[in-house]
């Protein structure tokens, strides 16, 4: 980006008025090699959207007047409503218009995954709170089509591209929300030992019909139009039901919200704790399969999880840029001053193979192919892991280009800091993402092998990574009990390879070679800017941010 000249108290004026696509080469590339082409334009409209006062303004807004509970009307009766700002609804809104909330399975383009991906990247650089219902709402759709019945009735409002906010039964709605409850307060991710239960109620227009009673722990966003919960039922164990806040009468289900998490961030976006008392729900796919069901919505939600960290990491890089560039010390801007040059090429290196890592994971998405399905297996655990993992290090590392002008609620990195630790938390943190890598691997050795060999070709030409596939390979090779206590060193040695086979691939050779270069050192790691592989860090940093 071009200067904006010195400010007379050389103070850096906010960012704005930018367009999140049009200055991310990366990203135009991924888009583009994933053959995405079609929705350039579209995405060109987004990025700018995302970009402009009005949309920050809202953002800001939304977190800043936080959801509040309403657990009875004035006459007592319960209602159990968490309002919103209004600039809660604009964003629900932007996400839902952008395809957050659906692309990729109402269109049939294998090439309408990286398409989602772009737009969910840039969306959670701005405000990742509307994020969770709306790619939950996405992860849900190929779940409910496993119940014909309720199917042909959610079909059409989950696809369609409009925010219905008003809380009211399916049958008036123009389009719902979906979200999930999994997890309970003796178990965590532990869902075996959830106590929640399902009693057989009979046969609807809906499917086979049960009666819940339980408790979910973490109950995300609980104004959702239906959730996807996990019980147990007499005969079958741990079953997976479609539980709407409204009954298909017009009654209100008996979901009733305990309480509002205080979280650290997310701040924006409402969790929950909730009791069931008999709360109405449909079955959704095979009676005591619940948890494999409620799986395959996890591994969408874990991809959009690795695509937002990767967001996050961007946008923590775009702010440190412009306010290096825009800052003097010394006589020089301070993007110029030699040790943050460096700094913030190891940053710009760092965010450039996370998006790499996360949009080559959605390209792979909308297909069937051998690799694909091994890759898809085995890497999303590991993006999820090392994407999330990088991003909570990675903006405090931007804060703190900023000085103590970082470390303010005005400024722009407070919220992006607070925002980054709930993607490794959330849908399985870090230990769960290693052992889910062991698991796909021990399950399926033919598909650690296929994916091996393909980094394998890669890397032949360069001894660096080569070394690495080698240790993989002798990592895998041996007893699970010996590689379970390796599981954080494996998983990392795995991220690193693949971003590093992707880097060579699809980067520009100077990003690439610096990446392996430093990736490898005995030096990276510890502290950001250690290592950068390059002796010009400042090339890399012109071609991070266009204009």
């Amino acid at each position: 980006m071009a200067d904006i000249g010195i400010h007379p108290h050389n103070q850096v004026p906010e960012l704005k008025d930018y367009n999140l696509y049009a200055s991310d080469p990366v990203l135009q590339r991924a888009v583009a090699r994933g053959g995405a082409q079609w929705r350039e334009s579209e995405l060109l409209r987004q990025g700018a959207e995302y970009g402009a006062e009005a949309t920050l303004r809202a953002a800001e807004e939304a977190n800043h007047f936080e959801p509040e509970l309403h657990t009875h009307s004035p006459t007592g009766d319960r209602i159990d409503q968490v309002r919103f700002h209004p600039a809660w609804h604009r964003m629900m809104a932007i996400a839902r218009r952008n395809g957050i909330a659906n692309l990729p399975f109402v269109d049939g383009r294998r090439s309408a995954w990286p398409a989602y991906g772009a737009s969910l990247f840039m969306h959670s650089q701005i405000e990742s709170g509307s994020t969770c219902p709306t790619t939950m709402t996405k992860a849900s759709i190929p779940l409910l089509r496993l119940n014909p019945q309720l199917d042909a009735v959610v079909a059409p409002l989950l696809a369609s591209t409009e925010h219905d906010a008003r809380d009211i039964p399916l049958a008036g709605k123009r389009s719902i929300t979906v979200g999930m409850g999994m997890t309970e307060r003796q178990g965590g991710s532990d869902v075996r030992t959830n106590t929640t239960r399902a009693a057989p109620y009979g046969r609807g227009p809906w499917g086979e019909e049960f009666l819940i009673t339980g408790h979910k722990w973490f109950f995300s966003a609980p104004m959702c139009d239906g959730h996807l919960v996990l019980a147990k039922t007499e005969e079958g164990g741990s079953t997976c039901f479609f539980v709407p806040r409204w009954r298909p009468d017009g009654s209100k289900n008996a979901i009733h919200i305990q309480r509002l998490k205080d979280k650290v961030g997310n701040r924006s976006n409402s969790s929950s704790e909730v009791e069931f008392h008999e709360a109405w729900g449909v079955l959704i796919g095979e009676e005591g399969r619940g948890i494999s069901t409620i799986i395959e919505m996890a591994t969408y939600t874990r991809l959009d999880c690795a695509l937002s960290s990767a967001g996050f990491m961007r946008q923590a890089l775009v702010q440190a840029l412009h306010y290096s560039r825009n800052r003097y010390a010394f006589g020089l801007p301070l993007a110029e001053q030699p040790v943050m040059t460096a700094l913030l090429a190891d940053m710009a290196l760092e965010s450039q193979a996370a998006t790499w890592l996360a949009m080559d994971l959605a390209a792979r998405f909308g297909s069937g192919d051998a690799l694909d399905l091994a890759w898809r297996r085995i890497v999303t655990p590991a993006a999820k892991f090392w994407n999330c993992k990088r991003a909570v290090g990675f903006t405090g590392e931007a804060m703190e280009v900023f000085g103590g002008n970082g470390y303010v609620e005005t400024g722009p990195m407070g919220r992006l800091f607070r925002e980054a630790p709930v993607n490794s938390i959330w849908e399985g943190s870090g230990n769960v993402m290693c052992l889910d890598v062991l698991r796909a691997i021990s399950r399926n050795p033919d598909d650690a092998h296929l994916l091996l060999d393909h980094l394998q070709d890669t890397a032949s030409q360069e001894p660096l990574l080569a070394a690495q596939v080698g240790k993989l390979r002798a990592a895998v090779a041996q007893p699970p009990q010996a590689l379970e206590r390796e599981a954080r060193r494996f998983t990392q040695r795995l991220a690193l390879t693949v971003q590093a086979s992707l880097m060579l691939r699809h980067a520009d050779s100077a990003a690439a070679s610096a990446f392996i270069a430093s990736r490898f050192d005995a030096d990276w790691g510890a502290v950001a800017g250690a290592a950068c592989g390059t002796g010009d860090p400042a090339a890399l940093l012109r071609a991070a941010w266009t204009d």
